[in-house]
């Protein structure tokens, strides 16, 4: 959370839904190479979402592997037909931890550094891109923006929010409006058959830029990987991480990627690896401390100097505008904004923002307390959604006169604060000590040496905990693969 901080699509993350059955497309049909060109508008729009898109994801990363990503991202983006001009494909890695990448209309490619963290060869990252590509050459994004704009009274990112915790509730919906984020164009949902088509297009991409064509399915089988990890390390099950969100992972969808390579050939051709490993040694690994950083359950400011604790088996993402948290029938917010010195009028505003043309709120009456020394004001009220009612309840803190923050807390109606009640009770002041012990944390690529193992590798690892598991999926190998002298791996280290 940045006050001063989801998987591919062109306005949708690396969508990971399942392919419809018997093949990889059942959409009007895009030759690679023939998408129609960009038009003025759709640069216009991919202009406007730019500064959305940028706030969002803390900026653009500015070092390390830019420039290499910019050179694989146009080498496939001009595989599409969208334009031969090369600098025609505006290119960047957004500074955020999220596995994410998108790409908007207009010639606009993102990908998170995150993301980057995952891939462990040049042939992924341009299967990722190509995806995205696929989606803006099959004017995808236009298709979904009317869909949004006939479904939802708040846009596309509420839905993205809602994720699998709690549907299609509108609990997601209220909490996207009070983020305030500017980049609903980078969140839209694709239906199956669109990221069929974008799968296929993207392994056809693949196999014009001379990259090995299995590349799609390998980094779907990564981030199959990380997923599983991420719920085993937050002990829920249910739970779907940023890129996800809108599009659960299948197997299917591996299967028939590999089909598509195994039609169009291409798969002897090369990856790259040593070259990308190369490029993002170095690579700012998880948070960034100065936007704070998630800790297992807690999440830890040291710059603010402040630090609350999450429900067991609730998962969190830090972005620009806000924590967003999501556990057991609850969703849940973690953010600032303008303070004049008076708590009542604060959670006024926060439920202002809330408001809306599809939602209905009335201001609960304001109690007070005091929570870890901090002056604390809350108030509950109901809102009424599309799909129901449900209750929201606002907890600020005053930190200074000039500084408060609130959480935005959403329950089922007439379960009040449910599994948040801990987290609202865990708001505190970070001691010296502890935001000392926040330290960043860098991808290394260490040369594999004689008697080294998956193992000794792994306690090289600046985790607490599951560090042989990390190991593995983070590049890409099995549990229990040898490795060999010679060999280039990743690990994560201060």
């Amino acid at each position: 959370m940045a006050f001063s901080r989801m998987l591919m699509g062109c306005t949708a993350p690396l969508a990971l839904a399942g392919c419809a059955a018997g093949g990889l497309t059942n959409t009007a049909p895009v030759t690679p190479g023939q998408a129609a060109p960009i038009s003025v508008t759709e640069r216009q729009q991919g202009s406007e979402a730019r500064t959305g898109i940028l706030n969002e994801y803390n900026g653009a990363y500015t070092r390390g592997p830019t420039g290499y990503v910019t050179n694989v991202a146009r080498r496939i983006a001009v595989q599409s037909g969208l334009s031969s001009d090369p600098g025609a494909f505006t290119v960047t890695v957004l500074d955020s931890s999220v596995d994410n990448a998108f790409a908007t209309p207009g010639g606009y490619v993102y990908v998170t550094r995150g993301l980057l963290a995952l891939m462990n060869d040049e042939a992924e990252l341009a299967a990722v891109l190509g995806h995205e590509v696929g989606h803006v050459a099959a004017r995808h994004s236009q298709k979904r923006q009317a869909a949004a704009q006939r479904n939802s009274i708040f846009g596309a990112l509420g839905q993205v929010l809602a994720g699998a915790v709690l549907g299609d509730s509108g609990f997601g919906q209220l909490l996207g409006r009070a983020a305030g984020t500017g980049s609903q164009l980078a969140t839209l949902g694709y239906s199956r058959s669109q990221e069929s088509q974008a799968d296929q297009l993207g392994v056809d991409y693949l196999n014009g830029a001379e990259y090995d064509t299995d590349a799609l399915a390998s980094m779907l089988t990564s981030l199959n990987s990380q997923q599983q990890l991420d719920q085993q390390i937050s002990g829920d099950t249910r739970s779907v991480p940023a890129w996800a969100s809108t599009h659960p992972q299948s197997g299917e969808r591996i299967q028939a990627a590999l089909a598509e390579a195994r039609r169009i050939g291409g798969t002897e051709q090369p990856r790259n690896r040593d070259a990308y490993l190369s490029a993002i040694d170095g690579l700012l690994y998880g948070d960034n401390p100065d936007n704070g950083i998630i800790d297992g359950r807690d999440f830890l400011h040291p710059k603010l100097g402040i630090a609350f604790t999450i429900p067991q088996g609730a998962q969190m993402q830090n972005n620009a505008q806000a924590v967003t948290i999501s556990g057991q029938n609850m969703q849940a917010q973690f953010g600032t904004g303008s303070y004049s010195g008076s708590l009542p009028n604060y959670i006024q505003q926060v439920l202002k923002s809330l408001g809306g043309s599809g939602a209905t709120l009335s201001g609960g009456q304001v109690q007070r307390t005091t929570i870890n020394g901090f002056p604390t004001a809350y108030a509950q009220t109901r809102a009424s959604t599309q799909s129901g009612s449900v209750d929201v309840t606002i907890f600020a803190y005053e930190a200074s006169k000039s500084r408060a923050y609130h959480f935005v807390v959403l329950t089922p109606a007439g379960q009040w604060l449910g599994t948040a009640q801990g987290m609202v009770q865990s708001f505190r002041k970070l001691s010296n000590a502890d935001a000392s012990k926040v330290k960043p944390r860098y991808v290394r690529i260490v040369t594999v040496k004689s008697g080294d193992t998956a193992s000794s590798l792994a306690a090289r690892m600046a985790f607490d905990d599951d560090q042989l598991q990390r190991f593995y999926v983070l590049n890409g190998i099995p549990q229990g693969a040898t490795l060999h002298t010679g060999d280039k791996v990743k690990i994560v280290t201060y």
